[in-house]
């Protein structure tokens, strides 16, 4: 394949996106050359298609922070042509070329084998957004949830709450889900949710300390819902946070931190060590029900992807959009 098609962004005011066809010598540098089978879209590739967002690093630009598919060149030693294998994080789609594309040149090291039990489509079915919501489930359990006391997820409906919600559930853990959307109520139980909070209930401002209630939480969202969730966290009690959505300032007291305990727990789904990355995805082959990871997502062509990324943008995705793009 000489060219191939791809989602390209561009500079400007405003940014401009075209699927059109690349040549491989516009591909950024890499030891391996990856046919992308399928990619996903998510709230960080809205930002970038749309350009409501800063996330792109430098120009011409194609989106996508995960990809599926399988090794067609490779000069990297743990991979060779045939090998099915997945990335997510790393910065592609913001600083290198990323997953909505056909063709995928990356540096080795980014990569992981595809786990046993998975399909290409299943891993971004899972992708970043779920890849992220493990990390977050690891952390909190590393740091002990009082199994006595409901977990909170906030952002529910979206791609990591979603999958957050499945793992928590399927762990026997008392899950309620809080999102903006009360629509959603049906599918979030679907997931394993055994209650719906508004997030109005959270983000609207309140005292420093609330009744002690959530014996851990996820937070997707950021700002004035992270702020929220800290009050009413029991002792002990720690707060998985990997989302900035609803913004990056948090405004709280040291209350939470010095009364009760409370642990703030930063997930970072790039600055993580290849073991634990391993270990991740290796327990998401294992743990979430296929049926379940089926429930929370849609497949969409690449040519249906910038109309999707406004949507994103405004919330009205469920659950974890697929890009099929071989």
């Amino acid at each position: 394949m000489q060219t191939f098609k791809a989602l390209v962004v561009e500079s400007g005011d405003p940014y401009t996106a075209q699927i059109r066809q690349a040549r491989l010598d516009e591909l950024p540098p890499g030891e391996v050359l990856v046919r992308v089978a399928y990619s996903s879209l998510n709230y960080k590739d809205g930002l970038a298609i749309t350009g409501a967002g800063k996330v792109i690093r430098n120009f011409p630009m194609v989106p996508g922070i995960d990809l599926a598919g399988t090794v067609l060149e490779s000069a990297s030693p743990e991979y060779k042509p045939g090998d099915p294998v997945i990335l997510t994080g790393w910065g592609v789609g913001e600083r290198h070329w990323g997953g909505l594309s056909e063709l995928a040149r990356v540096r080795g090291e980014w990569l992981v084998p595809l786990p046993e039990g998975l399909t290409l489509k299943q891993a971004m079915g899972i992708g970043t957004a779920g890849f992220t919501a493990m990390l977050a489930v690891m952390a909190l359990e590393a740091h002990s949830i009082d199994p006595a006391r409901e977990v909170l997820v906030t952002g529910a409906a979206g791609g990591v709450g979603s999958l957050a919600v499945a793992l928590l559930a399927q762990r026997g853990y008392r899950v309620v889900a809080s999102t903006g959307r009360l629509s959603e109520e049906t599918y979030l139980k679907s997931l394993g949710a055994s209650e719906i909070l508004d997030r109005a209930v959270l983000s609207a401002p309140g005292k420093p300390l609330e009744s002690e209630r959530f014996g851990g939480a996820v937070d997707t969202v950021g700002g004035a819902v992270l702020a929220g969730v800290l009050p009413r966290m029991a002792y002990g009690g720690s707060v998985a946070a990997c989302g900035n959505a609803g913004g990056a300032k948090l405004e709280t007291t040291v209350f939470p931190f010095i009364l009760r305990g409370v642990n703030l727990l930063g997930i970072d789904s790039v600055m993580c060590p290849k073991e634990k990355r391993l270990l991740a995805w290796q327990r998401l082959a294992r743990e979430l029900p296929k049926p379940l990871l089926e429930a929370t997502l849609q497949t969409v062509s690449l040519e249906e992807v910038p109309v999707l990324a406004q949507a994103i943008l405004q919330g009205r995705v469920r659950g974890r959009v697929v890009v099929k793009l071989d």
